[in-house]
């Protein structure tokens, strides 16, 4: 069983619903992912997403597309993500996955990703642009290693296809609630329930709804639904208004415990 699987299975035991901030490895600078990471569990977090900034990124709006180009404009390289890893994931306590474009895994070697990935004690990938009918070779390698394969499906996937994406993937499914891009929302779609009720009945794994969660109010009205929240562009435009290392950890954190309590009140 890998760590993620440990995580939603005790989750699930506990009646608690997952809350996954995402951050952007070296917005504006390693320093501050660091100092903001070593907040996240005593803020209630449950485990975290870092992106990997890319010049070309997948899906992902204008706030976190800024800060890919800060990370990159100040040197970001993959060897950052992996020295964040190293440094810090067993004082983070929490488990860590990365958001990390094919292209880059792929580039590097599928199993030596996976393998320097879980060295630098990340437990997982979220692979947004991987395509299922390409996705054999890396879910094999994953599932040998215990090592998640988190794939994406969104509000226009065909059902057939979502099934498909869900048999090759491992820890959870990532729902995308809008079709679009990443950025806070105020609404969400009337029908986002029935779409995750039916995934839910063809699937064991969790499922993860991100993008579009803006606040506790938005984290409120969906937790019901889902396994977990993903929330990143909240996230990451308050690093971008407090480039402080202690600040932006302690605006976080205050803001992942939000998040938390708005999730909590839900539950019981």
């Amino acid at each position: 069983m890998s760590a993620i699987d440990d995580l939603f299975s005790r989750l699930k035991a506990e009646n608690r619903k997952a809350l996954m901030p995402f951050l952007t490895a070296g917005d504006p600078n390693i320093e501050t992912t660091a100092a903001v990471l070593g907040k996240m569990k005593a803020a209630g977090a449950d485990l975290c997403e870092v992106g990997i900034p890319y010049s070309d990124p997948i899906a992902d709006g204008p706030v976190i597309q800024a800060s890919y180009q800060r990370a990159l404009e100040s040197g970001f390289r993959l060897e950052h993500a992996m020295q964040l890893g190293r440094e810090h994931a067993a004082a983070v306590e929490i488990p860590m996955v990365t958001m990390v474009s094919y292209s880059i895994i792929y580039r590097v070697g599928l199993e030596k990703y996976v393998d320097q990935a879980m060295a630098c004690g990340y437990r997982g990938a979220i692979v947004p642009d991987l395509l299922v009918e390409e996705a054999n070779e890396l879910s094999a390698i994953c599932k040998d290693k215990d090592f998640s394969l988190v794939q994406l499906v969104t509000p226009t996937t065909p059902k057939k296809r979502q099934v498909e994406i869900a048999n090759s993937s491992t820890g959870f499914l990532y729902y995308v609630s809008v079709t679009g891009i990443t950025g806070e929302r105020t609404k969400l779609p009337t029908d986002l329930t029935d779409s995750v009720s039916w995934l839910r009945g063809e699937t064991d794994l969790p499922i993860c709804i991100g993008f579009g969660i803006s606040g506790p109010e938005t984290a409120a009205r969906l937790a019901p639904v889902a396994d977990g929240l993903i929330v990143g562009s909240a996230v990451v435009r308050r690093i971008a208004e407090n480039t402080d290392p202690n600040i932006a950890a302690e605006t976080v954190s205050q803001f992942v415990g939000e998040l938390r309590a708005a999730i909590d009140s839900t539950e019981g």
